[in-house]
């Protein structure tokens, strides 16, 4: 009423004005209220219109282990319909191979080497990187998280009163309740699986069987490497349970239709030569994404992504311009089904993990991958790319690896070549023949036939780290050593408390 009485009193000309200047005045003042009203107008239909997001992300999920990518013992139905009626994603990898820089990829948009300590491991990430859910929340999204965020480190270091991926709930259900009528929303669901550590026998007791199992040719094939990766299987099958009680709240609340979803996990699975290594079982991730109304259901796109894409792809899907100092790129055109630029490769790196080597020291390596080729530059090959031999801050010998049954098949037998292949040095420079080598087993860099393949995947590397402004590519002065490591000596792991969507 206050519009229409401002409006009335505008026409009815009760200014000082008059004659030719009084309307002269009063056409402004009409054009001027006219183009807020309607402004104010189509902002709010835009604001109605705007999906909400529903960001699923497991904690060390690996490619392909899930039922809709063949793997025939684990079990993800609710990963599987999510893909069957949006998109699958069959080249999907992580910025790196650790939790901490690829979590803080995926909410700046940006490379690792981009973010100073928030390259590293149980590090920080400095407050003028900007999130996506701040982006999202001043342009009137409501946002909140469950579960991990960024992490593992110490935002409060790094000037942040919350966790960059968002203000935390107790569970979503409750998130739900405070988002008001008509306001879009963004939530963020870090589950802690399937992460060690695993209560062994586990995969055996809830019915997976081991003689199922595809044990990768870089790993002993024995007993107890098989039940490790069904305890691993186990904690992923929980992840997909807890999504499952999410995707049923969406639809309780009313808000599937208007909300596009999206699974992945951060990086590798928790194994030698997978988690906090540049090869595909530590980058490579399940990604399946759900947008009711603009994905055609069962669409699936070969096309590379990196997860460094997520903040521009749900910036772009809330209506706004990613900032251009993201180095991702939004997926919105491949969920249209069209073609997109730069998609035939992608870009991996790792700096420190665990504090593993004497003197804090990392292990840095940067990769390109593209659908033929693997192509991996060690900056510091006579370090151990595993960690120490002995303990020296974190995790225990060759730290970089989680502990598990699987690293003590390898390590107390000192099995060939599964140790050779997971804990000894490595050349500065490693190329694999993904078409011949699909686990990428056999270094072919220095074979004269494969010479033309090696120097093009090395100034491709060279001109993404050059145009990214990669400290590594012009200075290589160990900076991000020297940052500081806030996490401990582990402890016994406490048992975590399992929290699913739903109010308890």
């Amino acid at each position: 009423m206050a519009a229409c009485s401002n409006f009335c009193e505008i026409a009815g000309g009760t200014g000082s004005f008059s004659g030719k200047q009084n309307d002269m005045h009063l056409a402004a003042s009409i054009r001027k209220w006219l183009f807020l009203f309607f402004g104010l107008f189509t902002f709010a239909a835009t604001a109605a219109d705007r999906p909400n997001i529903l960001y699923c992300l497991a904690d060390d999920w690996s490619y392909p282990h899930a039922g809709v990518y063949g793997d025939k013992v684990i079990r993800t139905p609710n990963f599987d319909k999510l893909a069957s009626e949006g998109a699958l994603f069959t080249h999907a990898f992580s910025a790196a191979p650790s939790c901490t820089p690829s979590r803080a990829a995926m909410l700046t948009g940006r490379a690792p080497h981009q973010l100073r300590e928030g390259a590293n491991l149980w590090g920080m990430l400095p407050k003028e990187f900007e999130t996506y859910p701040d982006m999202l929340e001043r342009a009137g999204y409501v946002v909140g998280l469950w579960g991990k965020g960024w992490g593992p480190g110490n935002y409060q270091a790094g000037g942040w009163t919350r966790n960059p991926a968002g203000p935390g709930f107790a569970n979503f259900e409750a998130f739900l309740k405070t988002v008001p009528k008509g306001k879009p929303f963004c939530f963020w669901f870090g589950s802690h699986d399937p992460h060690r550590a695993y209560k062994k026998g586990s995969g055996v007791e809830a019915g997976l069987k081991p003689d199922g199992v595809q044990v990768p040719p870089f790993w002993p094939d024995t007993p107890a490497t098989r039940s490790d990766i069904l305890d691993y299987y186990a904690a992923s099958e929980r992840f997909d349970r807890d999504m499952g009680k999410y995707l049923e709240l969406l639809e309780k609340y009313g808000f599937a239709q208007n909300t596009i979803v999206v699974a992945s996990g951060d990086n590798g699975w928790p194994f030698p030569r997978a988690k906090a290594n540049l090869y595909d079982a530590g980058t490579r991730q399940p990604l399946a994404v759900r947008w009711p109304g603009k994905v055609k259901p069962g669409m699936v796109i070969d096309a590379f992504v990196n997860l460094t894409d997520i903040a521009p792809t749900f910036l772009d899907v809330a209506g706004l311009k990613p900032p251009s100092n993201m180095t991702g790129q939004s997926w919105v055109p491949l969920l249209e089904g069209k073609s997109q630029p730069g998609r035939d490769a992608v870009f991996v790196e790792r700096e420190r993990h665990a504090n593993v080597r004497k003197g804090d020291l990392s292990y840095p390596s940067r990769a390109v991958r593209n659908d033929s080729y693997l192509y991996i530059r060690n900056l510091r090959p006579h370090r151990w790319p595993g960690g120490d031999p002995e303990k020296y801050v974190a995790v225990g010998p060759y730290g970089d690896c989680d502990d598990g049954p699987t690293k003590h098949e390898i390590i107390d037998h000192k099995a060939e070549p599964y140790f050779f292949l997971a804990f000894a040095k490595r050349p500065a420079e490693e190329l694999y023949d993904l078409k011949n080598d699909p686990y990428e087993m056999t270094n072919v860099v220095e074979r004269a036939e494969y010479a033309d393949a090696h120097k093009q995947m090395r100034a491709k590397l060279d001109d993404w780290m050059r145009k990214t402004k990669d400290p590594r590519f012009d200075h290589d002065d160990d900076r991000f050593d020297k940052y500081e490591y806030f996490g401990n000596a582990p402890k016994e792991q406490p048992k975590r408390k399992r929290v699913n969507a739903q109010t308890k």
